[in-house]
Formats: structure tokens, sequence, C-alpha cells
């Protein structure tokens, strides 16, 4: 199964749990910032022609991310052909990278060409050269305490050293412990997260797709200065339609001083 397929028909698995209320007050007012979808992937029946007409209609400012791996982007001359293909459109040009370590095939010169780096801690390594992908449906935990320490210090381990700007998918849970979501992230995890990203500066996602993070994780992240992101994570025309990103960033006051906008290098 591809990444985030499942999601079609399981969106309520990790922030759809209690989100109904957010949709019923929302309102189609105008806010004081640009709307950006900064987590945006290409494919062949979703090319950056299409990407380009939807920003146009739906007014929004897109970022496109690739992945840094062997059947994507493996070195710096990879990276140097998407980003020059990129830079062509007005678009935000990212990178999504899904392990640790991914930057050591890269050089830091053609790592500072990218716009932004957005990384999500859903592939989770078990020390032996496997990983577990807590996004598919068929992820199994047996053990939530322990699955919660090695998630956190996942998590952690990301925030505190990967080249990142902005930490996407931010206490997705998988769906077999989806249900308990509330439980499993007290507010002392929370504040971990939070920590280790304002000690670096690094942005959170309000992801479209999960409908994560909640309510309270926002205004906490808020009231420390944290910066956000929109993302949908999309691969098809849904790119830019962010309803659970506008609608709780309504419902916690989100101002445009509040959003990460990334550097353009050229």
């Amino acid at each position: 199964m591809k990444r985030r397929t499942f999601l079609r028909n399981a969106g309520v698995a990790a922030g759809m749990v209690a989100t109904a209320p957010l949709f019923a007050s929302f309102s189609n007012k105008e806010n004081d910032y640009q709307l950006m979808d900064l987590h945006v992937h290409l494919t062949s029946q979703f090319p950056i022609e299409q990407v380009m007409k939807l920003a146009e209609e739906r007014n929004v400012k897109f970022g496109i991310v690739e992945h840094p791996a062997e059947w994507a982007i493996k070195n710096d001359d990879d990276l140097k052909k998407y980003i020059d293909k990129l830079r062509k459109y007005p678009v935000y040009v990212g990178m999504q990278p899904m392990i640790t370590g991914w930057d050591k095939n890269f050089s830091p010169e053609m790592l500072a060409q990218l716009d932004y780096i957005l990384m999500d801690p859903q592939t989770i390594p078990l020390g032996d050269g496997q990983y577990q992908r807590i996004w598919q449906l068929e992820t199994y935990v047996e053990d939530t305490d322990a699955f919660m320490v090695k998630y956190m210090e996942h998590c952690l381990n990301i925030l505190n050293r990967e080249p990142i700007n902005i930490f996407g998918w931010p206490l997705f849970l998988p769906v077999c412990i989806a249900r308990d979501y509330y439980t499993l992230w007290t507010k002392e995890r929370m504040q971990q997260i939070l920590s280790a990203a304002k000690a670096r500066n690094i942005a959170i996602e309000i992801n479209d797709m999960a409908h994560t993070p909640h309510e309270e994780f926002i205004l906490m992240a808020k009231k420390q200065g944290l910066k956000f992101a929109f993302g949908s994570d999309a691969r098809t025309p849904n790119a830019g339609r962010l309803s659970y990103c506008k609608a709780v960033a309504l419902k916690c006051n989100l101002k445009a001083e509040d959003f990460y906008i990334p550097g353009k290098k050229s």
C-alpha cells in the first residue's frame, strides 16, 4: 500500500476523533494570512500545471515536496534537476524525508537551495534495519505504552537532530490505537514535542488529511510562540482545500504572524 493511500477511507484514524464541531462552526470569512499548502506531491496524474491552475482558482500558494529516496531523489544531481524544474513556477520548493540520516546523501550547498524541509515521524526505526510504517492500516501495536515510548523517542530525535523546518503529521496515531488519542497525548508528551520544536525554531504542520493536531496542542504551541504551516499531503485536486486547517485556525484565532513562511533562495 502506498504512503497515505489508506486515508482515503480511514481519515478518522487520528485527528477526526472530535473535530466535527470545527466544521459546524467554520465560516468563510476572510483571514489576514496568505493561504498556503506546503505539503503537496506531484504525480503523472497531478502535474505542476494542474497545481498552478488550482493555485489561481483557490488563491493558494503551494509548496511542492518530494521524498529523498532511491525511487525519487537520490543525490545532488537529482536534487538539482528537481529544484531547477520547479523554479520555473511560482511555488515553494521543499523536500520530505522519511527516515533519519537521509541528508548524508546530499551536500549542504544543495540542501541550502531548498526553500524548506518537512519531515514527519511516521516511519519508525526498529533497530534492525526494519521500519514500522504507522500510516498503514495493518499497523499493529501490541503494547501501547512501549509504542509511545519508542514513538516519542523518534519524534524527539527528528526534532533535535534532523535538518528540518516543519514537523509534519504531529500527534498522528496508528488506526489501531487512535481511539485513545486524548489519553495517550498527555500534556507532558505534547510539551516535550513543543519544547524540542521551539529550541530549533521548527514550525508545526496542521495536517488536513489526518486532522492533526487538535485545538489544545495548537493553542499550547501558539502560546509558546511556535509557527504553523498548513499541509494537505495531497497528490490530487484536493490540494489547497484545507478545510480542517482553516477551521481549526479560525477556532484558535491564528493570524498572519503565526504562520511559517519558507525562505526563497532565488
